[in-house]
């Protein structure tokens, strides 16, 4: 079973926690870690994309000259696809880009995520988080203190109203609940940071 430090916000050890087997002891898979980010990141596209078809633009339906004797190629209408201003014929309509995977895949995609961060030695166990007020300043310097410098994940309770304000400000930390916890962010977050009481959390959620 692998277990990890835990330290206090000035980086001193004091003690270990048990890590589940089964959350942070996973063999990565990777053909399901990009099976589970592209489905997230499809369900985030907004497909907003949208153009007017032929029967949408503006203009006559008239037919612009006879067909024949006129020297000119056959026309029916000035909206046609071929002509400038005209419909288009395949362009984007609003759409739901989204779909989903099955529960015990996402699941094992991200015990594998949490496992490879566990490998990398990119999870820091931190006996508590408390700002002295709910400032940027303090928050930053906590994580400089941690030598966390990247992008950082910060996983926090119902009740870190401090933490959220603290760092509204800071581009690269971003907090997530235990049970908000997903694949994506877990991949592409250089560093995760977890106090005791959280971590007890995630392993009851995603056992």
């Amino acid at each position: 079973m692998p277990t990890l430090q835990v330290i206090d916000v000035r980086k001193q050890n004091v003690g270990s926690v048990e890590l589940r087997e089964s959350i942070f002891g996973a063999t990565p898979d990777k053909h399901l870690l990009h099976t589970v980010v592209t489905m997230q990141r499809a369900c985030d596209r907004q497909g907003t994309a949208s153009v007017l078809r032929r029967g949408e633009v503006s203009g006559s339906g008239k037919k612009p000259w006879k067909q024949k004797h006129t020297g000119r190629a056959r026309a029916g209408s000035i909206r046609s696809p071929i002509w400038r201003h005209g419909g288009s014929v395949f362009g984007p309509k609003p759409r739901s880009y989204a779909y989903s995977v099955p529960k015990k895949q996402y699941r094992a995609a991200l015990q594998g995520a949490l496992s490879s961060k566990v490998m990398d030695g990119a999870i820091t166990v931190l006996s508590d988080l408390t700002l002295e007020q709910p400032k940027t300043k303090f928050l930053a310097r906590i994580l400089l203190q941690l030598g966390l410098h990247g992008k950082t994940l910060i996983v926090a309770g119902e009740d870190r109203t401090d933490l959220e304000r603290a760092a509204r400000n800071m581009p690269g930390v971003k907090l997530l609940k235990p049970e908000q916890l997903n694949v994506y962010d877990v991949l592409r977050y250089d560093a995760i940071v977890v106090p005791e009481r959280e971590l007890r959390r995630v392993q009851e959620i995603w056992a």
